[in-house]
């Protein structure tokens, strides 16, 4: 492309992908490009990325549509950004990494691109999808079960995919009440022996419980990393609102007690129940 095509392209309105994928190119120039876009790698700019997926479950979660768009187009550019960099270090492309998963969604739902009926429950499709990622799997050679849980994930996210893909070779409790005894033998021990335990033995126990917890989540059907999102979320709309109380008070948190603030939580929560 010349670079008046070039320049053509970079500032035309409704130049959709192509545009963006030529201005990642025009960034990346080792000659005319953005100092700070020549130095990046993959592994600078992966933070960038999974902080970009965090933006857009944010605007979800808060159903600000307005705000999804902008957001959505950050995370794609992550992608632009890295197929970019695999295209000069002659890796993959954008358009082999759009290609790849379009196959894998393709081999994936034979039941919508090829011969297999669409009429099926949704346990059954979810046992086929786990049966093709399992062969998909084999074909990659992975050595063990748990070989392909990205260690990348967020470590709720990640414990319930290791629990996962061990229940499916049967290490698994079979019941939720066992995990809920589980639970309570993790807390009991590190309440119990907090005091006697080391630095690093009270850090093992407590990861314990977390994971324990989150393979509670798993058998209840609930998204650990959604559901304590969720609740970080109310924690801050009601603590805000304890804030806004105190404030017509003329006070702030830290002119409070811990009595006064519990009960402005308990209207809180009462306000949020009736209304």
């Amino acid at each position: 492309m010349s670079h008046s095509d070039s320049d053509a392209l970079v500032h035309d309105p409704d130049g959709g992908l192509p545009r963006l994928l030529e201005i990642m190119r025009r960034l990346r120039d080792p000659d005319t490009g953005c100092p700070w876009d020549i130095e990046q790698d993959f592994a600078s700019i992966a933070p960038y990325t999974i902080e970009e997926a965090y933006e857009v479950a944010d605007a979800i979660a808060r159903q600000a549509w307005d705000e999804l768009e902008a957001e959505l187009g950050d995370l794609l550019l992550q992608s632009v950004y890295h197929t970019q960099m695999g295209a000069e270090a002659e890796l993959f492309t954008f358009e082999s990494v759009a290609n790849r998963i379009a196959d894998k969604m393709v081999a994936r739902h034979p039941h919508v691109f090829g011969d297999e009926s669409r009429d099926k429950s949704a346990e059954q499709q979810t046992r086929d999808w786990e049966t093709i990622k399992a062969k998909e799997r084999a074909d990659k050679k992975a050595k063990g079960v748990l070989d392909d849980v990205a260690l990348a994930l967020p470590a709720l996210l990640r414990a319930v995919k290791l629990q996962k893909r061990a229940a499916r070779v049967g290490f698994d409790w079979p019941e939720v009440a066992q995990v809920v005894d589980k639970i309570a033998e993790e807390a009991h021990e590190l309440a119990e022996a907090r005091d006697t335990m080391t630095e690093a033995e009270v850090f093992e126990e407590y990861g314990d419980l977390l994971f324990a917890v989150s393979n509670l989540g798993r058998h209840l059907g609930v998204e650990p990393e959604e559901a304590l999102r969720a609740t970080n979320a109310k924690f801050t709309r009601r603590f805000g609102a304890v804030e806004a109380k105190l404030a017509e008070m003329g006070k702030r948190p830290e002119d409070s007690d811990l009595a006064e603030m519990d009960a402005l939580w308990n209207a809180v929560k009462a306000e949020e129940k009736a209304g």
